[in-house]
């Protein structure tokens, strides 16, 4: 670990706050990610002010990540913070000029099932101690109102009985990028115990769309179809997804973001986030066939270590809790990404 634990509980958070409370000031981690990228934008539609953190790794496409930034960056109501989650001492200093921010959408990660067999302390890092120096931060601002963190579906590992619900046994993790999201969890189950910090953790879907992410298999196919290469298709395209659109995901997250628990003893609940409903893999292969109006060539491959089957969401408490209603198939959904990609690649 790169900070002393011992350094790490003693150093005060704030060594001054040079100015006021910003009352509708929202803090984004990862806002150079997709997802990220896209709450930023919708939190700055409507009139909040977003401090965005991101270290713009190279995990993918980093001029991907800076066009994201740079149409955030028109906004006046933005700043940009480029500091490592990872790194507390760093984020804390870098944070401490804004003031004390009281409501945190946390979607930093080292995301990607198939790299953490390549990279496992990568996951370490910025899932598990990025994940803490958050947790921390949050706890220690007065008056602290809501974190709304990014869990995952993965989190569900191997489990057969579909649709997934939050009920359900999510102890048998078959990645350690879903073995760090649990642990993301129950970190934060135990911070909201300890010290009242209201939290909500919502598992995504399989997330796609306009400015996704290249690692994705949406993203994958289509930049293979239009240029006339094979795709790898794993378990002879046996496999089913809970494709959701990242309009939903996005309204999901301000949903629940002004809808903190107060109810719950300790403050702290987790929803899944999805479409309500799994579609075959070989399903989206056609319809981006059917969009870019090329025939994919396939090359099947056996289903890959850490991948599941199936995913499908149960998302009937997220809508009684705050109005979740997913509206984007993927029949709606792919033409809007393949006509996004063709232009932003002039493909």
């Amino acid at each position: 670990m790169r900070v002393a634990l011992a350094k790490f509980r003693r150093r005060p958070l704030f060594v001054s706050w040079n100015g006021c409370t910003l009352a509708m000031t929202v803090l984004v981690t990862g806002a150079a990610g997709f997802i990220g990228y896209h709450v930023s934008e919708a939190l700055l539609a409507r009139g909040e002010t977003v401090v965005g953190v991101d270290i713009v790794n190279a995990y993918y496409d980093v001029a991907l990540k800076e066009a994201r930034l740079a149409r955030l960056a028109k906004h006046a109501k933005f700043t940009l913070v480029r500091a490592d989650i990872a790194e507390p001492e760093q984020l804390w200093a870098a944070l401490d000029r804004f003031g004390p921010i009281k409501r945190v959408v946390h979607l930093a990660a080292q995301a990607g099932v198939r790299y953490s067999l390549q990279q496992p302390f990568a996951y370490i890092q910025a899932n598990i101690v990025g994940h803490l120096a958050i947790l921390e931060y949050c706890r220690r601002i007065p008056g602290f109102e809501h974190l709304v963190y990014a869990s995952s579906s993965s989190v569900y590992g191997g489990n057969e009985k579909l649709p997934f619900s939050v009920e359900d046994r999510v102890d048998r993790p078959v990645s350690l990028y879903a073995a760090t999201k649990r642990a993301d969890e129950l970190m934060s189950h135990s911070y909201a115990h300890l010290y009242g910090v209201p939290q909500t953790g919502l598992r995504f879907f399989t997330v796609y769309g306009p400015w996704g992410r290249p690692d994705m298999a949406m993203f994958l196919f289509t930049k293979a179809i239009l240029a006339g290469e094979p795709i790898r298709v794993f378990n002879a395209g046996a496999m089913e997804r809970d494709f959701t659109y990242i309009d939903d995901i996005v309204a999901g997250v301000l949903g629940v973001l002004r809808t903190p628990p107060t109810a719950e003893k300790p403050p702290h609940r987790v929803f899944n986030l999805g479409n309500n409903h799994s579609e075959p893999l070989l399903k989206l292969i056609k319809l981006i066939e059917q969009a870019t109006g090329k025939t994919a060539k396939q090359i099947h491959e056996p289903m890959q270590m850490g991948d599941v089957r199936a995913t499908f969401a149960d998302i009937d408490p997220a809508r009684a809790a705050f109005g979740f209603e997913p509206r984007t198939d993927i029949d709606e959904g792919v033409p809007k990404f393949v006509a996004w990609y063709r232009e932003f690649y002039n493909a």
